[in-house]
């Protein structure tokens, strides 16, 4: 990465784009602290996270979706939100639990899978979901944190037109009162959802502001797709 100074603004849908290779997935490793950072400093909510490990961050409230992606394939829909809500109280490898104390988390578990249009799929094995619907739980998990900033990394990949309908409405409605930073290559939802746009190249920023301008970009234009000045 080349000294990249990224802000992203509380209660802002934010998204970071660029070509394969222009260092997203990095950017984000390296905010949830997967990566250590060599230089500079990160922070969050005004404090210096930098050395911060991604355990806590997700306890101060900065949950990346793939934190929680293993969506257990042989585990029912509501156990899997009752895992994440179980990874938040500090219990998630309390297995010797009784089912009963388990129960209390249920009604809470239904209001997640309820708010992401999952109900009615409870006791489904989550192996049964369609795609487009795996992806939903996932999004689920995450919201189950609780999280003040939600990192969601390629939410509609490999999804067709109307499942990305379907999330790109989903994540809208789980915003509000909350920062999204997505990495997306689908330029449509970008310009539908998110209100600022960074567009990376070669670990460095080449592009910021609103779609609209930055679409009209030249050096964005010939990242993309070889269109020169």
């Amino acid at each position: 990465m080349d000294s990249i100074d990224l802000s992203v603004r509380r209660g802002s849908i934010h998204a970071l784009i660029g070509p394969n290779g222009a260092g997203k997935t990095t950017v984000f490793n390296l905010l949830t602290r997967f990566l250590p950072a060599t230089s500079g400093a990160i922070t969050y909510n005004g404090e210096d996270v930098t050395k911060a490990r991604p355990a806590e961050l997700a306890r101060r409230g900065m949950v990346r979706s793939f934190q929680i992606s293993a969506v257990f394939p042989n585990l029912t829909v509501l156990e899997n939100v009752r895992v994440a809500l179980q990874r938040r109280l500090g219990t998630s490898f309390h297995f010797w639990r009784s089912q009963r104390s388990l129960e209390v988390l249920h009604e809470r578990a239904r209001e997640v899978l309820a708010s992401v249009g999952l109900e009615g799929f409870e006791t489904t094995l989550t192996a049964e979901l369609s795609y487009g619907r795996k992806r939903t739980l996932e999004l689920a998990t995450t919201l189950a944190l609780e999280p003040e900033l939600m990192l969601l990394d390629e939410p509609t990949q490999g999804m067709g037109h109307e499942d990305v309908g379907r999330v790109v409405a989903l994540i809208r409605k789980v915003s509000a009162g909350r920062t999204v930073l997505i990495v997306e290559h689908n330029l449509s939802v970008v310009a539908d959802l998110c209100q600022m746009i960074t567009v990376l190249a070669r670990g460095r920023v080449l592009a910021e502001g609103p779609y609209s301008e930055v679409s009209r970009d030249p050096a964005v234009l010939e990242a993309y797709i070889g269109v020169g000045t």
